[in-house]
């Protein structure tokens, strides 16, 4: 019997978020169940079950973003771009291109809603992506590194999330308000508003470390010094996904103790506002979210 004979092609629902959970853990991600439930609940996550066990050994998620002052798309028709992420696969189902297929699932949903698919790709999955027709934008690496000092971080309670949601729309050119509204519910959910109104910085928990991001500023320096007095009020591990372009943000993270993780290239499979980063854009919310 062929693998694919052995397999089921399924949507998850919300009572697979655990199962989806799973997977991720296995992997060594930073994805919460909270993550998985935004997934299944705004966007379209494909998976393959085992047909003997129902296991779930691969998933592919499909997240539409209105490029307006809309919601995220969900299952309705409303054009703008599509997130592509949390593409895995168990250790032992892999190579038999699994991920190719629920790739193709994904990006045939997105182009059904009119949205451009993007997805951050690793240096790994770059050759396989632009085979398909997917073309690099700008560079970007996680950081991660543990800080010794006390959480007293605003809660995400103390700020304006219409406020919030207005400047990462300006940021990304396309409207995340449903997602910073589900990252500002969470229980753990930190917050900081620049002293101008100008900028922004969200620190969510994560399932490994806490998820610093995004981070949206006038200019570099004002993206420094939210990034530091959110670094004065964080404790543990930390994980931050900065564009390249940004050397002063990552020359002074090296300088305190933060190193590479890995590196991502954003990619587009068609029109997309990433052939550079916004010029206020400074920490991402993470390659599963843009």
């Amino acid at each position: 019997m062929a693998p694919s004979e052995a397999l089921t092609l399924v949507v998850l629902g919300p009572d697979d978020a655990p199962d989806g959970l799973a997977l991720s853990d296995a992997a060594g991600w930073n994805q919460t169940a909270e993550d998985w439930r935004f997934f299944v609940r705004q966007g379209r996550v494909f998976g393959l079950r085992a047909a003997d066990n129902g296991r779930l050994v691969a998933t592919a998620a499909a997240l539409p973003y209105d490029s307006g002052v809309g919601q995220v798309v969900g299952n309705g028709v409303g054009g703008g771009i599509g997130w592509i992420s949390m593409v895995l696969v168990a250790a032992e189902w892999r190579h038999q291109g699994l991920a190719s297929s629920l790739m193709g699932h994904c990006i045939a949903h997105l182009r059904a809603l009119g949205a451009t698919p993007v997805l951050d790709a690793t240096p790994a999955g770059q050759p396989a992506y632009a085979k398909l027709g997917f073309q690099a934008g700008f560079a970007l690496s996680r950081w991660e590194g543990t800080l010794a000092h006390g959480p007293s971080m605003p809660t995400a309670g103390a700020v304006n999330a219409q406020a919030i949601a207005r400047l990462d729309a300006q940021a990304n050119g396309f409207d995340r308000r449903t997602l910073l509204t589900d990252f500002l519910q969470r229980p753990g959910t930190r917050a900081r508003v620049a002293a101008d109104g100008n900028g922004f910085v969200l620190a969510r928990q994560g399932r490994r470390a806490t998820q610093l991001g995004p981070l949206v500023a006038g200019d570099e320096a004002s993206a420094l010094s939210l990034l530091q007095a959110a670094f004065a009020e964080l404790s543990g591990p930390v994980f931050l996904d900065v564009p390249e372009r940004w050397t002063v943000l990552t020359a002074w993270l090296a300088q305190h103790g933060f190193a590479r993780q890995r590196s991502f290239a954003r990619m587009a499979l068609g029109p997309a506002p990433i052939a550079s980063v916004h010029d206020r854009l400074f920490v991402v919310a993470g390659p599963e979210f843009g």
